[in-house]
């Protein structure tokens, strides 16, 4: 199928019957979304089953399945390739342990985030009567920064504003209904997409959804359903095919990136829109630089583009951003996911540069993206530098040091923790810059 036709085919759209208010449809879906939310937190609260095994003590009672004589010997290099206490090798233990890769196993119990920025920094600059939270009189930036950086809202800064344990696929019902709704897995959610959505829950055509069915579809499994779940998918990877995702990099690079306070590694990488190259160095100075890394056959790196391009269309007149294009993470020749073959996206990996540029193309085109794309060469010389496979998020200042890195992606993707870390930034640009009039 060529590209063409595969965006004609996910750009054709089911029509809304002519007795359904698309504004009315999606205002229901809202509201009741939110009360059935409350609903499902409320009941979660009081529930009194014994708590789910462990992942990996649930995961060690299924039978081990044989590795296949390349996967041997994959995992025989990496063992003796990779330090004993390295992420990797957490990763490359987990798999043989027979780990799924859920969220606090492997390298993702290791890689958490970074930042200069966090709530330490947050009290010894802005907590001036030392209480031990912040308030609006007392930080020095504007009204839309501090509104931003307040997560819950409530008008104070406390450290549950900073707190990013949670992974960014945390199965809350404003997510399921997310991914249920995003029919085109392009990151984006449009009032025809609400609208269909509404349809398809409206299941005997009375023109309106009842809280109880809207609380059925979209109440988040417990912990030990979502193992069974894990365990019984179509599309489970087997260690094999895990092995080698992990020696190609698929998964996850084997290298974990530059640190906080370190630099920036430099890079040059040619853009796809204008074909120029942009090298690193040559960006950093009066702006800060946000670097994205992602690709298009991992679908939680997708489900994050509406995220993305707001972030971009915020912040663009104030930082440097670069969309780096990396290896694909979930190809048709590696770790195929049905998620992928349901919209479509059906991509081997490529193996020349040409081809990774076409990819990267299709990937923008379909996700809308307007911000600038890098494309890294095909023996992934930037992503292993940055372990940007399969996405993540970086913040360089204006000395060219990393003040951000996000946790390993997918759990510990989360654009709106890297922007509380961008507006601490550039409101303490702001305050230096001021300070030496």
């Amino acid at each position: 199928m060529s590209t063409f036709q595969w965006l004609c085919r996910n750009r054709c759209r089911r029509r809304l019957r002519d007795n359904v208010n698309v504004s009315d449809a999606l205002k229901l879906i809202l509201i009741v979304s939110l009360i059935a939310g409350f609903a499902t937190a409320t009941v979660a609260d009081e529930r009194t089953d014994p708590p789910a095994k462990p992942v990996a003590e649930e995961q060690a009672e299924q039978p081990d399945d044989e590795l296949t004589p390349e996967a041997q010997q994959a995992a025989d290099a990496l063992t003796a390739q990779l330090p004993e206490n390295s992420e990797a090798r957490a990763m490359l233990d987990s798999i043989l342990d027979g780990s799924q890769l859920g969220p606090g196993e492997g390298w993702f119990a290791k890689a958490k985030s970074q930042t200069r920025y966090g709530w330490d920094h947050v009290l010894k600059t802005y907590d001036g009567d030392n209480d031990k939270t912040v308030t609006a009189d007392e930080f020095s930036g504007t009204e839309d920064a501090f509104a931003r950086i307040d997560r819950d809202g409530d008008q104070v800064l406390t450290d549950a504003d900073f707190d990013w344990n949670h992974h960014s696929l945390e199965r809350t019902p404003g997510v399921m209904l997310f991914f249920q709704a995003d029919r085109d897995a392009n990151g984006k959610l449009t009032q025809q997409e609400f609208a269909d959505l509404f349809e398809s829950l409206d299941t005997d055509a009375r023109g309106f959804v009842s809280l109880d069915e809207l609380r059925d579809q979209f109440q988040p499994p417990d912990a030990r359903t979502q193992q069974i779940q894990r365990a019984n998918r179509s599309d489970r990877p087997s260690r094999s095919t895990l092995i080698l995702g992990l020696q190609r990099q698929e998964i996850g690079s084997l290298n974990p990136g530059p640190d906080v306070g370190e630099m920036a590694p430099d890079f040059t990488l040619q853009r796809i829109d204008h074909g120029d190259e942009v090298t690193l160095s040559q960006e950093i100075g009066e702006k800060p630089v946000i670097l994205i890394f992602g690709n298009f056959t991992c679908g939680p790196f997708r489900s994050q583009a509406g995220n993305i391009e707001k972030l971009y269309e915020q912040y663009r007149d104030h930082a440097k951003f670069f969309l780096v294009y990396v290896r694909e993470a979930h190809p048709a020749d590696g770790w195929n996911m049905n998620s992928n073959e349901r919209v479509g996206i059906e991509i081997t990996q490529p193996k020349v540069q040409q081809q990774r540029m076409e990819v990267a193309q299709t990937c923008q085109q379909h996700l809308d993206l307007d911000l600038p794309f890098l494309v890294d060469t095909i023996d992934d010389t930037v992503g292993t530098a940055y372990s940007g496979m399969p996405n993540r998020l970086y913040l360089i200042d204006h000395d060219g040091r990393i003040a951000f890195k996000n946790g390993r992606g997918p759990f510990g993707f989360h654009p709106r923790q890297l922007e509380q870390a961008l507006l601490l930034l550039l409101n303490d640009q702001q305050q230096s810059t001021a300070a030496l009039k």
